[in-house]
């Protein structure tokens, strides 16, 4: 499939549109694919025949000073990551320190458990008498 001939002329005036804030058929990003939409170009044209004009764009973008939409949602989203690794390292925390007080618990219990079992298999020759009721005198 051989590309369009005004091709390259449609990704320039694109080009021009979007650095200028007046895209016409994009949202406007900084992005190679609201350039090829801008353009009306599939996104292989630009990353596969014609590189220099995808260079050129970005050139052009750095140059602006500004970062791209691609590098500010990138930023976001590593804050928000930040963020939940903070929370995670906490509640990792946290728990640690709840299997060790968990496992003091047991510890107790099963000494108890074996002191228990040592009392009831030990031979206990001591008779116990029960309290009783009172019983009324026989008529």
């Amino acid at each position: 499939m051989l590309p369009a001939l005004d091709e390259r002329d449609r990704i320039r005036a694109a080009m021009d549109r979007i650095l200028s804030g007046t895209p016409q058929h994009s949202n406007g990003a900084l992005t190679i694919v609201a350039l090829a939409t801008e353009a009306d170009v599939p996104r292989n044209a630009l990353t596969q025949r014609h590189l220099d004009l995808k260079n050129e764009f970005y050139a052009k973008v750095k140059e602006r000073g500004q970062p791209t939409d691609v590098e500010l949602r990138l930023r976001k989203q590593v804050v928000k990551l930040k963020t939940l690794r903070q929370k995670d390292q906490a509640e990792l925390t946290a728990l640690r320190q709840d299997v060790e007080a968990l496992v003091r618990v047991v510890n107790q219990l099963t000494t108890e458990n074996r002191r228990y079992r040592q009392q009831l298999t030990a031979p206990d020759n001591v008779v116990r008498l029960l309290p009783t009721q009172p019983q009324p005198p026989a008529p």
